[in-house]
């Protein structure tokens, strides 16, 4: 029965897609990725590959999560052949032409046939799910073909389908992992609590390993360089339109003040309403085709790909996402360059942004006020600003090693030793 509803939500779900297409440019990219996927993937990969590694992640943060192992992989055998599928426009867009992959499509609708279509196509000696995203006939396929599947960085919630009363169909789908490597104890402690425990381990996160390669091979960027030059900065990151509200006033009571602000959205209507809240504003690409900087206090980055570099910049760094129900972007490309990160209010399915609050490197703040009040704190007192970006920069250092220890399990099980 369970698996008739989830067929009938894959329908609907699909129907819906194409209705909000109508008016929405990212439910028009994912139909249009879509479009004759599994003949392209068959044109594009050839049969009975050897040594091929799937890796599945949700969007553009999943996909940085997951970096570090794949990357790890091909380096320690070139001969492995890379497979990486994403769910959403906002992973698939940015990274299609991604060096470190050999194959990238966007991963075609769940279903039975699709995903039998697919599996036997590509014949995966290695299948790494990063985080979530459970599409059941994907993962039952998986399971019943016998291909080792793993669930990297792994975090779970007690509000989650798994844990409740309805939730045996979600289990199920637990069940077809060959190993689960979860973020911290708390998720260990749950998976045990419905009796999933014999093939679960606690690895950390392998975004922490990704930060620190970032930061350890630092490209910098000369115009926002020469932007920043000589004053104190605040780099906004994956701003929303609500955080975009909150620093407005500050912005303008602090002309004195650089902003460097990155949007979640680069379309040219979000890009053309942030320049309406910060009138004394410039954008990135006018300065790429040579525009004078003027008077201008803020500079609005309209690409993508850039921002885990601009918090190297900053003296203080904002990251958006929490005054919206899915909650904040990744801090941790803040906190590894050591700077002290203020966010929303909504941050309750993020285990980073819990423990650097509790650690003192991170500050939520709930409205205008606080935001003012933190950001001049943070401005005007030298010991509490150096504390808290200490305890940041060492908050991501001792939270590496999640690849190596995913890796080892690779070698140890001989996963890709065939």
């Amino acid at each position: 029965m369970a698996t008739i509803v989830y067929n009938l939500f894959l329908v609907l779900y699909s129907l819906g897609i194409r209705i909000v297409a109508l008016f929405n440019p990212k439910a028009r990219l994912w139909l249009a990725g879509r479009k004759g996927i599994l003949k392209r993937i068959k044109s594009t990969i050839p049969p009975n590959t050897r040594k091929l590694v799937w890796m599945h992640a949700a969007s553009l943060g999943e996909f940085e999560q997951g970096r570090p192992l794949i990357e790890k992989i091909k380096w320690h055998d070139p001969e492995v052949k890379i497979l990486l599928t994403f769910y959403s426009p906002s992973g698939y867009e940015v990274k299609k032409d991604y060096s470190g992959a050999d194959y990238i499509f966007y991963l075609p609708m769940d279903g039975a046939s699709h995903a039998k279509e697919f599996i036997n196509w590509v014949k995966p000696e290695l299948v790494l799910w990063v985080k979530y995203e459970f599409w059941y006939h994907y993962l039952n396929e998986l399971h019943k073909q016998k291909v080792p599947l793993l669930l990297v960085s792994g975090t779970f919630r007690e509000d989650q389908p798994f844990f409740q009363s309805y939730g045996k169909f979600w289990k199920k789908m637990l069940a077809c992992f060959s190993h689960i490597f979860v973020q911290n104890e708390e998720s260990k402690l749950l998976l045990e609590s419905i009796n999933v425990n014999s093939n679960v381990s606690v690895s950390g996160d392998t975004r922490f390993d990704r930060v620190i390669s970032i930061a350890g091979s630092f490209d910098p960027v000369p115009l926002v360089e020469k932007f920043c030059e000589g004053h104190r900065v605040i780099v906004a990151g994956s701003t929303w339109e609500d955080d975009e509200v909150e620093l407005i006033h500050f912005a303008k009571a602090n002309p004195g003040i650089r902003f460097v602000i990155a949007p979640h959205e680069i379309d040219k209507e979000s890009i053309r309403d942030v320049r309406k809240e910060f009138p004394k504003a410039i954008l990135y690409s006018e300065l790429v085709a040579g525009k004078p900087m003027a008077d201008a206090n803020c500079l609005i980055i309209d690409n993508v790909g850039m921002l885990s570099r601009l918090y190297y910049y900053a003296y203080i760094a904002y990251v958006g996402g929490g005054f919206g129900e899915d909650g904040i972007h990744n801090i941790l490309e803040a906190a590894v360059f050591g700077k002290p990160v203020v966010f929303g209010p909504i941050y309750d399915k993020y285990i980073e942004a819990d423990e650097l609050i509790a650690e003192g490197g991170a500050i939520s703040i709930s409205n205008a006020l606080e935001l003012e009040e933190v950001f001049n704190r943070l401005f005007n007192h030298e010991t509490e600003y150096k504390w808290r970006s200490d305890v940041a920069e060492k908050f991501v250092e001792i939270k590496a090693g999640a690849t190596q220890k995913i890796f080892d399990y690779i070698q140890a099980n001989r996963l890709l030793t065939n």
